[in-house]
């Protein structure tokens, strides 16, 4: 699902909310994610899950295509753990 395909899906739903209203809500709430991710904060949604920045050691690593060794700098990564709710809506039990 795309940025877009979320805004409508909201519209769908709560038609009495204007567009534009939406559309910011969805861009505050994303940039506020982004901001506290990028100062290292742990960010969490209840039921649905937890991002999280990781720090990658950095490491040798092999080139496929010749076979060379290469350096790889340590970096950033994001992870996300998913929450209860969203683990069982993936695997509902019989």
């Amino acid at each position: 699902m795309t940025r877009s395909e979320l805004v409508k899906q909201i519209t769908k739903k709560y038609e009495g909310l204007e567009l534009s209203i939406i559309q910011r809500a969805v861009e505050v709430m994303f940039e506020e994610i982004s901001s506290s991710l990028s100062e290292g904060r742990r960010v969490e949604l209840r039921g649905f899950g937890a991002f999280a920045v990781k720090q990658r050691k950095s490491r040798m690593a092999r080139n496929p295509r010749t076979g060379d060794s290469v350096y790889v700098p340590p970096k950033f990564v994001l992870s996300f753990k998913p929450g209860k709710m969203m683990r069982e809506q993936l695997n509902p039990k019989d």
